[in-house]
């Protein structure tokens, strides 16, 4: 891995010498173990340590198929799947490696004892396989985390109704936290030039659900004038929702946690911003009970910011704590749209807010290929900007999910692979100083 390493980081690198070099037979990666998936058995989920489930370890690089590449990785990023797979909820991602092992021969590479985990990546290609044409040895590149099969006439009209669609790094194996990856060459996309490996690698995952969320035909179909609901508005998809609502002529209303995320806002250029905190917002009388007073409490204060308009669209990824007053909120009309479920999958809401006004509630998850090669053209242009607040080496990947998982984070969390230091991976340092200030708007000092 030194001699791949020390080709990439070259200051002019030899796309042909990076091609004749070999590769390793193992590679450090991010796992968890299938022996270990009872280990916080009756504990609360706060309670579950990713700290003690996470493995950082060498493992074989695995064997490369028709239409595929093996990516050296300089850095990745932890998203909320990786909390999810850190404590083993709401199931263990093994049944899925199970599954997807049964559909062919090269499938069952990815039916181990062990699962390498993570859904971004900055890096280079190393190797392709047969049927690869667009890209070769020593393209640098960032990796969207759709892994479809792309057999059935379902997903040729978009891409996430395949059957064998699955995201990658968490329904199957060989993902982004490690120094190795094998991807599907059509997950690749080009590098954004006046981004470090860090800050590209903490785009992918997050940016693509949001723009297929708010902006596709797919979504919301957001549009110049609306006002969008944005939940958690600097976490890793509210920051880019944000940023896509701003970018495409709508009016943010963001709902954050504390006066330090709420000036993180300001500065990402948004002016209707609502701390919950501050506000004491209380959605549920008891662990069973909704508060509708509640609602209309928040109701009002969103009409306050938006001169006395409800909103066209709540983009939602709480789920159950806040979807009953998301429904509510709503325009007569409008949209609610969802993806994730971070403080719990069962949605509660009064369905007369819903039928009676003619809402919509619209379910997205990730997006296409097309849906993620726009969002990622966003930032190569400098429309959209990183949320990396920190990152840490592979080491210390354990400390990584937990700060997702505790909510101690703002933006989104990166972690270093193969790249020695922060701050590598820039080749357009023009673009990069004119939007120095908006790529680090979220950073931590370290």
């Amino acid at each position: 891995m030194n001699r791949i390493l020390d080709a990439i980081l070259a200051p002019e690198p030899d796309a042909r010498e990076l091609a004749a070099l070999p590769l390793p037979p193992s590679y450090r990666a991010v796992t968890v173990h299938k022996d270990e998936t009872e280990m916080f058995a009756g504990l609360s989920r706060r309670e579950k340590d990713p700290r003690k489930s996470l493995h950082v370890e060498e493992v074989p690089v695995p064997e490369l198929g028709p239409g595929e590449a093996l990516v050296a990785v300089l850095a990745s990023s932890v998203n909320y799947n990786t909390v999810w797979s850190s404590i083993f909820e709401p199931l263990a991602t093994f049944g899925f490696l199970e599954r997807y092992g049964r559909l062919s021969g090269l499938a069952r590479r990815h039916d181990l004892p062990y699962h390498v985990l993570g859904s971004d990546l900055a890096g280079v290609v190393l190797r392709t396989g047969p049927g690869v044409n667009r890209w070769r040895p020593g393209d640098e590149v960032v990796a969207h985390c759709l892994s479809v099969e792309l057999e059935s006439a379902e997903g040729h009209g978009d891409t996430m109704l395949d059957p064998e669609q699955r995201i990658w790094g968490f329904e199957t194996n060989f993902g982004g936290l490690a120094e190795i990856a094998l991807v599907k060459a059509n997950q690749l996309m080009p590098k954004p030039a006046h981004l470090t490996w860090e800050e590209a690698a903490s785009l992918g995952l997050v940016n693509s659900t949001a723009y297929r969320q708010l902006v596709s035909g797919n979504g919301a179909r957001m549009k110049q004038g609306d006002n969008v609901l944005i939940w958690g508005a600097t976490g890793g998809l509210g920051a880019h929702a944000t940023q896509l609502a701003l970018a495409g002529g709508a009016n943010p209303v963001c709902v954050v946690s504390s006066p330090q995320k709420a000036e993180i806002c300001r500065r990402m250029g948004a002016e209707a911003i609502i701390d919950r905190v501050a506000e004491d917002y209380r959605f549920w009388s008891d662990e069973h009970t909704q508060n509708p007073r509640e609602w209309k409490r928040f109701g009002r204060q969103i009409r306050e910011l938006t001169g006395g308009e409800d909103v066209d669209i709540v983009f939602e990824h709480p789920g159950r704590e806040t979807f009953g007053a998301s429904v509510y909120v709503t325009r007569k009309g409008g949209t609610v749209v969802t993806c994730a479920s971070t403080s719990g999958f069962e949605h509660v809401y009064d369905n007369r807010y819903l039928w009676m006004s003619l809402k919509r509630i619209i379910g997205t998850h990730f997006a296409n290929y097309r849906e993620a090669w726009e969002a990622n053209r966003l930032v190569v242009k400098g429309k959209i900007h990183p949320t990396l607040s920190r990152c840490y080496p592979m080491e210390e990947v354990g400390q990584a999910v937990y700060d997702v998982h505790h909510n101690l984070h703002q933006g989104k969390v990166g972690v270093l692979t193969l790249a020695p230091r922060s701050g590598l991976g820039v080749r357009d340092a023009e673009l990069r100083e004119r939007h120095v200030h908006a790529i680090n708007r979220f950073r931590v000092p370290e």
